[in-house]
């Protein structure tokens, strides 16, 4: 079955309006030749018939005057015979002419009768033409008859009698000449009937063209907008579909309503539409398993160098819940992997919206990232400690709710979040094998913000941070320096800071609790360790409970029995991973 092409609707309005305006054209034309027949016969045959009449007057007073010239050549004395003679034959020319302007008057007046084609009082006419019959027999039959009785009055030389003859003569051609004029007078009315039927007609089809013109510009504008309408009402709505989709609305779909062009591309553009929504939830559901951000930068391998790998600065921060492991002993699966998908995603809810990717989770231990091309180089460092600040305070509140989610009235006291972050140069890119990658970094920050997380044991914290991490995040927040350690796997000491909030949030005990600790450490370092010892504990007084105080004062006092030897730098080696 053939489809309605937006060409053949187009070509359609065309031959339309051409064939409205052929019908115009040609009733105009028909119009036209008819009035111009009718004025051709007003011009050539009314008018004519109606001069010939005229001429008729006109010759038979020429005819009367040379008569007189006739009798006055033949009563003067000589007579004149050759003016007589000559005016002879003007009078008898005269007369020939008069009959002919008759006949030429008939001939038109009858052509007028016989042309079916155009409107006349035919009857008025064939009067007129018998009126000038009779009149033109009468005048050549006494009018001739008188002629000659003055012709032979005037050879006789009777001149008294030839006198009576002209003056009857006289009166006949002034009978003629009335009975022409009102011929002429009823032919005028005829001329005039003609004229005023010719303006009617003239002025009707002048009304008819712009009537015939008018509904033929209406029929082909309301065919024109029929045609148009139904091309671009299904446009419109792919406009509309087209915006929709720009704005991520992607639940609807257009009706297909014509079966041209653009329902091809309805249907097409609904395909895509669907193609789109399975894409988008394909996405959503793979965005669950990898940040949507490193999907579209795997789409778009130029964002990521995500084949070859490449070397960059970034933030890396792990997370883990102290005491988890023995809290999610005796929990049912569907219980655990309840607790599991609060806990994650309440830790992850502030890394995603300080603009982080998370890695992987790693049982209850979530590992993620900062840096080029997700967040700019300056801010990544400052960025990642406010999500560390953000998740130290809802793992105080998620104290409190995992009672209800695992049905226990208390959870042990020691089950607190621990937070590692550390920032330096690592290995960014898709690393794995031909049968799986995953996109991810390596190396010595990520291994140093793994140790400071597990650090946090040691020391009673809840969030350290390498000094390069610090520096870059610069006064974003209030920090403290802890320590300095020396990770497994490294030879050089690493100084570490404790991340205790946001900038200008610290009270005054914590104020007191920084100064305190910053002496301690100093008086450690440099092994004076009853100064330490008073420091530390002016800190525990200021904040009980302080674990980085407790452990640096433990291990002052172990100090202070057992020295270190003569080369102790000050740091401490962590020998655990």
């Amino acid at each position: 079955m053939l489809r309605p092409t937006i060409r053949k609707r187009i070509l359609g309005i065309a031959l339309g309006l051409i064939f409205l305006m052929a019908i115009t054209s040609a009733l105009s034309t028909v119009m036209t030749r008819k009035v111009a027949h009718q004025l051709d016969e007003l011009s050539s045959r009314y008018v004519e018939a109606y001069g010939h009449l005229a001429r008729m007057n006109i010759r038979s007073l020429e005819q009367a005057l040379a008569l007189r010239r006739m009798v006055i050549a033949k009563m003067q004395m000589p007579p004149d015979e050759a003016g007589f003679v000559e005016r002879q034959k003007a009078y008898e020319a005269m007369a020939r002419e008069i009959e002919q302007e008759a006949k030429a008057a008939r001939a038109l007046i009858n052509a007028i009768i016989d042309d079916t084609s155009t409107e006349s009082d035919n009857a008025r006419l064939g009067r007129i033409d018998n009126r000038i019959e009779n009149v033109t027999s009468d005048l050549g039959r006494y009018l001739g008859e008188e002629y000659r009785r003055l012709v032979s009055l005037l050879e006789a030389r009777n001149f008294s009698d030839a006198r009576a003859s002209l003056a009857r003569t006289d009166e006949l051609r002034d009978d003629f000449n009335r009975k022409v004029e009102e011929i002429r007078s009823d032919m005028l009315g005829q001329v005039r009937a003609d004229a005023k039927v010719t303006m009617r007609d003239q002025q009707t089809a002048i009304v008819i063209s712009v009537i015939l013109t008018v509904l033929a510009s209406v029929a082909g504008l309301l065919f024109s907008l029929f045609v148009s309408t139904g091309i671009i009402r299904p446009v419109r709505r792919l406009l509309e579909g087209t915006r929709a989709v720009e704005a991520g609305r992607l639940d609807g779909s257009i009706d297909v309503t014509t079966r041209d062009e653009i329902g091809q591309l309805t249907t097409a553009f609904n395909n895509m539409v669907e193609q789109l929504r399975h894409k988008e939830r394909l996405r959503e559901t793979f965005g669950r398993y990898v940040d949507p951000r490193v999907v579209e930068g795997l789409i778009d391998p130029k964002s990521l160098a995500a084949g070859s790998g490449e070397r960059r600065v970034m933030t890396v921060l792990f997370c883990d819940m102290k005491g988890f492991t023995s809290l999610s002993e005796g929990m049912t699966p569907q219980g655990l992997v309840k607790v599991m998908n609060h806990y994650l995603s309440t830790m992850s809810g502030p890394i995603r919206s300080h603009r982080g990717i998370i890695d992987k989770y790693i049982g209850d231990a979530i590992m993620a990232y900062w840096g080029p091309p997700f967040t700019e180089h300056g801010e990544q460092a400052r960025l990642a400690c406010l999500a560390a600040v953000e998740m130290a305070d809802r793992g105080t509140a998620l104290r409190t709710e995992l009672p209800e989610l695992i049905g226990v009235r208390t959870v042990p006291s020691d089950c607190e979040v621990r937070i590692g972050i550390a920032t330096g140069e690592v290995l960014v890119g898709s690393i794995g094998s031909e049968f799986m990658m995953s996109y991810t970094v390596m190396g010595d920050a990520v291994n140093l913000a793994s140790r400071l997380e597990n650090a946090n044991k040691i020391y009673g914290s809840h969030s350290l941070a390498s000094e390069t991490t610090i520096i870059a995040a610069g006064d974003a927040i209030e920090s403290r320096e802890v320590d300095r350690v020396v990770v497994a796997g490294q030879t050089h000491s690493e100084r570490v800071f404790e991340i205790i909030g946001r900038a200008g949030e610290l009270t005054e005990k914590q104020l007191v609790l920084l100064a305190r600790y910053a002496e301690g450490l100093a008086a450690y370092r440099t092994r004076r360790w009853d100064d330490a010892r008073r420091a530390f504990q002016a800190a525990l007084e200021a904040v009980p409970g302080d674990g980085p105080s407790k452990a640096l004062a433990e291990r002052v006092e172990n100090f202070k029995a057992n020295p270190p030897p003569a080369d102790w730098d000050g740091a401490w080696r962590l020998d655990q991973k």
